[in-house]
């Protein structure tokens, strides 16, 4: 037997965490624990307590707690960054679903999902979260317990700076279709032309104009201009000739419109993304950014702009965090990242949004826990996040498929041994090898202090719920946060 946790009773018959100073004595009795002992002991945090699933290869609930990162009742004073790691298919989505239903009780803690595949968006929208056959009522839930929860995908976003369209412009086929290729005039035509609109009072707002698109279309006539993107007049000579023998009207259409409609105020329902950052943090919504592009028909997208739109939310995020903590104030929040190996990965990205990225998310877990700004990353690989990502967690879940080579040589040092625990890991059968879908175990070793059992440093282990009745029977406040959840629950079921 492992020791995990130790309690004593005080003379008012209270159970506090305590430690073992002695060996138990020879003929001392062992008694398996039951949901009864532990409620006992914990009595004191039952209103704190959050049940994931149960003890792993056991039956009692393991009790969990997640504080908001404020001060004051259930607070845990500052930010924690957690990470849940695992194979495809090892439950990883399903974790995190129920871990902010965990953080969605506290009413004065927000939350934004940045969501590069679109996974947390289908849920919010469908109304349950048909991942794996755990029929989760995902918007239900989150409502029932009074909160704000909104999805904004690429075609609700506004972009609002001119550097982001700069180098969208850079990446269109804008400039490709004149036969400049991706270097560093190509570079120099962009920012001339930025710099042009700006002279003559172009608004971004106003881009997607026929005004606006004539003006930019205008420079590539200015003899001036084209001597500062080209240095070789024959050069100069081959882009106004690819300028007049193009065709002006289908640029506008086809080229400008699709690119300058990211940055169009006036598109029904769409807002920007200082906006949406500030109904987070200020009203303490629930929102996930659909990255994904999947909604978006007119508008022109595709990774690049996917990372310069997750720079733009990282970079605001941490300028409202810093501005938050000069005046005292704690942000309350937590940021989810879906995919974070491929956006904060171990080696130097070649491009250089993508690094700016990775550079933004190392910089925020350094400096914005202080801030009331904590992080989850959900990840497939720990070998390939960054180790500076790894080190600034506090809490991380580890679910199947990391028991091999590189990923299990990173869970040991992140664990700090290759003793009992990382054995009974290794244990850890493949989800997708149960008989049945609704008999598939999604098991998780976790280490850091997500429980009140945690105390002792040693990881824990549990089987998430692989059914929404078990959760939310664990859950009570959950599942009467809305009754008519319950019915609808039963339908689906």
């Amino acid at each position: 037997m492992t020791l995990s946790a130790v309690f004593s009773e005080n003379s008012e018959g209270k159970y506090a965490p305590s430690f073992l100073g002695t060996v138990p004595s020879t003929g001392t009795n062992i008694y398996l624990v039951r949901d009864q002992v532990l409620e006992t002991l914990l009595e004191p945090f039952k209103e704190e307590l959050f049940y994931l699933g149960r003890v792993y290869g056991s039956t009692p609930l393991l009790p969990t707690w997640f504080k908001h990162f404020g001060s004051g009742r259930g607070g845990a004073g500052e930010a924690y960054h957690l990470g849940i790691f695992g194979k495809s298919g090892s439950g990883k989505s399903v974790l995190a679903k129920l871990i902010l239903f965990a953080y969605a009780r506290h009413a004065d803690m927000g939350a934004i999902v940045i969501d590069p595949q679109g996974e947390f968006a289908r849920d919010l929208r469908s109304g349950a979260a048909g991942h794996e056959g755990l029929q989760l009522p995902v918007r239900e839930i989150i409502e029932g317990l009074g909160r704000q929860a909104e999805v904004l995908g690429v075609s609700d976003l506004v972009l609002d700076r001119w550097d982001i369209f700069e180098e969208i412009l850079f990446e269109s086929q804008f400039f490709e279709r004149l036969g400049m290729r991706r270097n560093n005039n190509r570079e120099l035509a962009c920012a001339e032309i930025v710099a042009h609109l700006k002279k003559k009072k172009v608004t971004l707002k106003s881009l997607p104009e026929r005004a606006s698109f004539d003006q930019a279309w205008a420079l590539l006539h200015d003899e001036k201009a084209l001597a500062r993107i080209y240095n070789q007049k024959d050069r100069r000579a081959g882009l106004k000739d690819q300028v007049d023998s193009a065709d002006r009207d289908a640029f506008f259409s086809e080229v400008w419109s699709p690119v300058a409609a990211l940055f169009d105020e006036s598109r029904s329902g769409a807002r920007k993304v200082t906006w949406a950052i500030d109904a987070v943090l200020k009203e303490k919504k629930f929102l996930v950014l659909d990255l994904s592009g999947k909604d978006n028909e007119d508008l022109y997208w595709n990774a690049r702009i996917q990372a310069l739109t997750i720079q733009k939310v990282i970079s605001d995020l941490k300028q409202r965090a810093e501005m938050a903590y000069e005046d005292d104030k704690s942000l309350n929040t937590l940021v989810l990242i879906d995919e974070a190996a491929r956006l904060a990965p171990r080696e130097k990205p070649d491009d250089a949004v993508e690094q700016r990225v990775r550079d933004q998310l190392i910089d925020a877990v350094r400096t914005t826990r202080k801030y009331g700004l904590g992080w989850l990353f959900i990840s497939q690989t720990l070998a390939s996040l960054h180790q500076e990502i790894l080190n600034q967690m506090r809490i991380m879940f580890f679910g199947f498929g990391l028991s091999l080579g590189q990923e299990y040589d990173a869970v040991a040092r992140l664990v700090g041994s290759r003793g009992p625990a990382l054995d009974l890991y290794r244990l850890f059968r493949d989800p997708h090898s149960a008989f049945s879908v609704e008999s598939r175990e999604y098991s998780f070793m976790t280490v850091g202090p997500v429980s009140p059992l945690s105390f002792a440093g040693t990881p824990l282990f549990l089987s998430v719920f692989n059914s929404v009745d078990g959760f939310l029977a664990a859950n009570p406040r959950l599942a009467g946060s809305g009754q008519t959840g319950s019915a609808a629950l039963s339908e689906e079921q």
